[in-house]
């Protein structure tokens, strides 16, 4: 009887993360609400909603910008949309998010055989691979050249600002996913190549944090690590004494060529996403390796968010403005107040540290902010996650994941993930709207 009947396919993996345990996921959250409506939003509750789900203030914003970028009336039609963020995935070798986007691009009556390679694709859409590998790897060489190319005159096809502008949001947006995606270790859905099996299953093996592993000691130096954080945090809050301009200015440059070993695997793209992606050699390099001549910092002072980018966004692409100011503002503002074991704490200086240094390291410079805080508040390993996701996400391993931040709770560390995936999203925009900008002019 043992060799008679079908096999059945099995879940790969199980729960939504490679890095998180299900059981705990589902012991910190997740938020019941969101996830029904997650559910109305999108036919369906994914893996990277689920996640997400942990912090619900978020989600519910997040999946407002999702829907009015792929859903709502716009200068794009839908299949191009998914088509864009296609690519903008493939280039950071997110089979996840490729697979997401591909099947929305059928449901929306997409060529099919668009999605075996680029060359397939309209010479208009292949038109947006320089701005995507920019956009991916390097946002501050965009230039207003490159958006001249695509919209003027002389341009075959051309782009309008009003498509330009919802392809650079989407592409943008896809690619500060996929950092979530890697950063948050998250498993295929059952539905996707690689999400289920026909073998027997395996015991399954989920990485713990060494605190899991190495007794009483590894708690209790854990333990002391958050202490002497929370304890650096409030000096920093009570500090009064003010460094001069110069001084800040060199504490950023210092924060800013520091090396963080990083990307040291360059594999190459799995199959999936091989033919969608034009040059994959092209990738993140610092923006300064030290010693070389850097290209201008972005002082925030000059170009920013709140007095430039998000009027421009307003006016090219109506009501997409709004929906990204708030995922910025609630990003920036979320907080639980609460640290690893500790309640009642303000974590302001650390989620600001850690803004900040994402867009240090895309060279976005606060005049206002000593970088020196920097380096007092996140510990090398917190850095080389954080520089590995927002940089080149497609190298995060769960060493990395598990390595930081050894005592806090998984939501905690899926809260530094949207940090990252915000900030550099901002950073990325930044860039590109400046561009614009000075094309308008």
């Amino acid at each position: 009887m043992s060799e008679e009947g079908i096999e059945v396919p099995r879940a790969l993996a199980s729960g939504p993360s490679a890095f998180i345990p299900a059981k705990e996921m589902f012991t910190e959250g997740p938020n019941q609400d969101m996830l029904i409506e997650s559910f109305l939003s999108l036919g369906r509750v994914d893996h990277l909603a689920m996640v997400m789900a942990l912090h619900p203030s978020y989600l519910s914003c997040f999946l407002r910008t999702q829907h009015a970028l792929f859903e709502l009336d716009g200068p794009l039609p839908r299949d191009w949309r998914h088509y864009i963020s296609i690519m903008a995935a493939a280039r950071h070798h997110c089979s996840y998010m490729v697979q997401q986007h591909s099947m929305a691009f059928l449901e929306a009556g997409g060529e099919e055989s668009w999605l075996s390679g680029l060359e397939h694709a309209p010479t208009k859409l292949r038109g947006l691979q320089t701005l995507n590998k920019l956009l991916a790897h390097r946002p501050w060489l965009i230039t207003q050249q490159h958006i001249q190319e695509l919209v003027c005159a002389g341009a075959e096809p051309r782009w309008s600002l009003a498509e330009l502008i919802h392809a650079v949001i989407l592409m943008a947006h896809t690619h500060s996913l996929c950092s979530f995606v890697w950063g948050c270790g998250l498993n295929p859905e059952p539905d996707h190549i690689g999400g289920h099996t026909f073998c027997p299953p395996s015991p399954s093996h989920i990485p713990h944090s060494p605190a899991h592993e190495d007794g009483r000691q590894e708690l209790a130096d854990g333990a002391v690590e958050v202490e002497v954080l929370m304890k650096r945090m409030v000096e920093l809050q009570q500090q009064e004494e003010e460094c001069t301009q110069e001084e800040m200015v060199t504490r950023f440059e210092r924060e800013r060529s520091e090396s963080i070993p990083t990307a040291v695997v360059r594999g190459a793209p799995p199959e999936l996403v091989l033919n969608l992606v034009e040059e994959p050699e092209f990738r993140y390099e610092d923006f300064a390796p030290r010693g070389e001549q850097s290209p201008p910092i972005m002082r925030a002072q000059d170009y920013s968010w709140e007095d430039h980018g998000f009027s421009l966004v307003q006016r090219l692409l109506p009501d997409m403005g709004q929906f990204l100011d708030e995922e910025f503002q609630v990003v920036s503002n979320l907080t639980y107040h609460r640290m690893a074991m500790h309640e009642g704490v303000d974590t302001y200086t650390l989620r600001k540290a850690l803004w900040n240094y994402i867009h240090c390291l895309y060279g976005i410079r606060y005049d206002d902010y000593d970088y020196g805080s920097v380096n007092v508040l996140l510990e090398r390993s917190l850095k080389v996650f954080v520089k590995t996701v927002a940089c080149h996400p497609e190298q995060t391993t769960a060493h990395i994941y598990h390595d930081f931040w050894r005592h806090f709770r998984h939501s905690e560390k899926v809260h530094a993930n949207l940090i990252v995936m915000e900030a550099r999203l901002q950073a990325a925009l930044l860039y590109t709207l400046r561009a614009i900008t000075y094309y308008m002019r």
